[in-house]
């Protein structure tokens, strides 16, 4: 039986889902882990921590099924960017998705990118790169840029310097022509930046050690991923224009399918090419991170069921954990508002599920106001699916159906692509 791999990698823990050659799951595994960031001594810390987690996960997948593992592929955060010497040791700090400190060469960007670019943003994978080359002490000199997917698939095939055009779009790649850019090109910095190809493309076989190491087959191919939320969108099964997913995780991810492009980065909206359409959208900085600053899972779980949902909450938050967002409001400057704080925690939660919904409608009117395909229903995967109060929360702040999807789990669209899913299996409607 031929199987196939995807790997989600988060922030705070990683999934593997193994489907076979039907999309049937035939495995599934997971593994959290912790972080220390902020510092050149955590810098070692994390690589092994990265490194232990993806082995730590794949031995987790019962030993004859990866005996029968054909194809590999990651999804990991977007943005999640570090740089790498000749060897694939990381030498800089990790910079992770929603890293603001980019806004010390935002007016260095504004000189490089054109008008309204993608990369005009704190956060972009640019503004990182460059704030890197600023402010690293150690030699960076013909180091690799890669980003935490990239990373990943390095540790098992160790091709160093390739990425996947999604990962790539906030450095700057430009997907409708399908190369670098003349205005990045000519920086002629003294980086490797990544090699660009299609997600899903077979890169190499794992390395022979790893494979034995791993007990997986000789001739198991590590193929190019993609961002965790576009993983999202291709499990959900969402395949028409109009058709969209929210990602419900840590952060608060929307992706529309659309006929039509659009970028704008005065509100932190930018579109990914998926076949002959467009996958329009923005990331907020709100979403289960706050959620859990503040509840348990049991807490959030037994406290929803007593919201009275159909009553629309008059607490008006921007719940966010520190400052800056990223849409609908570009402003790494955005200040929390969780004030008021009322003494009942029903009414507390109520209120943060309800700006939530409010962020999340307004992203999705302001894409359909720029000329993103009109809105018709939303698929919603990560942890916040499973919240059926949230859910009816945010139908009723939408104004749309909101559906099912097929598969809730970033891993199972990551392993369609290791299947051999192909962005072009998405085709407009006539």
């Amino acid at each position: 039986m031929n199987l196939y791999l995807g790997i989600d990698f988060g922030t705070s823990g990683t999934r593997a889902v193994v489907i076979d050659a039907a999309g049937v799951i035939q495995a599934e595994a997971e593994y959290s882990f912790e972080l220390v960031l902020g510092s050149t001594e955590a810098l070692t810390s994390t690589a092994v921590v990265w490194k232990q987690a993806l082995f730590t996960l794949i031995g987790k997948i019962p030993l004859q099924i990866r005996k029968e593992i054909k194809a590999i592929a990651f999804d990991g955060t977007s943005s999640t960017v570090v740089l790498c010497d000749a060897t694939g040791q990381p030498i800089t700090e990790l910079l992770m998705y929603n890293d603001g400190r980019g806004v010390e060469v935002m007016e260095m960007v504004k000189a490089i990118a054109p008008p309204n670019h993608t990369v005009l943003s704190a956060t972009s994978s640019l503004a990182k790169l460059l704030w890197l080359i600023q402010n690293t002490e150690f030699k960076i000199q013909n180091s690799y840029f890669l980003h935490q997917a990239d990373w990943l698939a390095f540790l098992l095939h160790g091709q160093l310097g390739i990425s996947d055009y999604h990962n790539a779009l906030k450095l700057g790649y430009d997907v409708e022509n399908f190369c670098y850019p003349d205005w990045l090109e000519n920086l002629q910095i003294s980086i490797h930046l990544p090699e660009i190809v299609a997600p899903g493309t077979p890169i190499a076989n794992v390395l022979p050690e790893i494979a034995n190491q791993l007990g997986l087959p000789r001739d198991c191919i590590v193929c190019a991923g993609t961002t965790d939320s576009i993983a999202a969108f291709i499990a959900s099964g969402a395949m028409s224009p109009g058709e969209a997913v929210t990602s419900l995780g840590s952060t608060l991810v929307l992706k529309l399918l659309s006929h039509t492009r659009v970028d704008d980065a005065r509100y932190g909206i930018y579109s990914h090419r998926l076949g002959d359409l467009w996958l329009v959208g923005g990331a907020s900085n709100t979403g289960g991170a706050v959620l859990r600053h503040f509840f348990s899972d049991a807490e959030l779980e037994s406290l929803s069921c007593k919201i009275p949902v159909e009553k629309e909450s008059p607490l008006e938050y921007y719940p966010l954990l520190k400052e800056g967002d990223r849409f609908p409001i570009n402003d790494p400057h955005l200040p929390p508002n969780l004030e008021p704080r009322p003494a009942d925690s029903v009414e507390f939660l109520h209120g943060l599920l309800e700006s939530i919904a409010r962020i999340e409608a307004r992203g999705y009117r302001l894409l359909q106001q720029l000329g993103a395909t009109q809105l018709t229903h939303v698929y919603t995967a990560g942890g916040g699916a499973k919240n059926p109060s949230w859910r009816a929360i945010r139908e009723r702040q939408i104004g749309v159906p909101l559906l099912s999807p097929n598969q809730t789990a970033a891993a199972y669209g990551t392993a369609l692509l290791a299947q051999g899913y192909t962005l072009g299996d998405i085709k407009p409607c006539t």
